[in-house]
């Protein structure tokens, strides 16, 4: 376990703190344990270096949403802390954007976060899913990775990858789902810092009240 840990300090050159943080979140138990089909799809060494790139979960703790949140306001807090965003999904990726535009035959598509990954030599297609795992979502971004493929990548590029982050998934309906893909594709999880519903937070007591109390508190005290 320290091996893992010592290895990648070294390669995504994690500070103290990352690195604190990183154990705290127990990477070694994360990378590497997504729902793949890579060692299907790809060259063998290439499959090891994806698959080793890839977490399940993700930890996204530093965003805080509503449990009824949309994919769009998920989307929308990624965007704006892009920073965490990269540092949780390793060295090596690089921002491309976010609702990218593809047009096949004259329709519009539009990939929620699409990645280049430096090291991997390819692009990464990020969809998300604010729920559970369905297997008609292979079918959306296997299209999205197969039209990136086309019309973007490079005779110089490795094969783009798919990456579908859900809040939820059965690993066996996944395994199946994936067994039809033709494009290497990973389902993996992640975890938000989920904020209590607004119908409780409107009940509790803002952080003046919790002063003013105590300040009363205090007061009572010293009489």
């Amino acid at each position: 376990m320290r091996k893992i840990y010592a290895e990648n300090a070294i390669k995504n050159g994690w500070s103290r703190n990352v690195l604190a943080l990183q154990i705290d979140s127990e990477f070694h138990k994360r990378i590497g344990k997504s729902n793949n089909n890579f060692s299907l799809l790809l060259p063998p060494n290439d499959s090891d270096l994806v698959n080793n790139t890839v977490k399940d979960p993700y930890i996204f703790e530093f965003i805080s949403l509503d449990n009824n949140y949309k994919e769009q306001e998920l989307e929308n807090k990624m965007v704006s802390k892009i920073r965490d965003v990269l540092l949780e999904l390793g060295k090596g990726f690089s921002f491309v954007g976010n609702q990218y535009r593809i047009s096949v035959d004259n329709q519009d598509f539009y990939i929620d976060l699409l990645f280049y990954h430096l090291e991997l030599r390819c692009y990464i297609v990020v969809e998300l899913k604010a729920g559970e795992f369905k297997p008609e979502y292979v079918g959306q971004i296997g299209f999205y990775v197969t039209v990136v493929d086309k019309l973007l990548k490079k005779e110089y590029d490795n094969s783009t990858i798919g990456l579908l982050l859900c809040r939820e998934k059965n690993r066996v309906t996944v395994d199946w789902s994936l067994q039809s893909a033709n494009v290497p594709i990973g389902v993996s999880t992640y975890k938000l810092n989920n904020r209590l519903p607004k119908n409780i937070l409107d009940k509790l007591p803002t952080e003046e009240e919790i002063n003013l109390h105590i300040d009363m508190e205090s007061g009572d005290e010293n009489e």
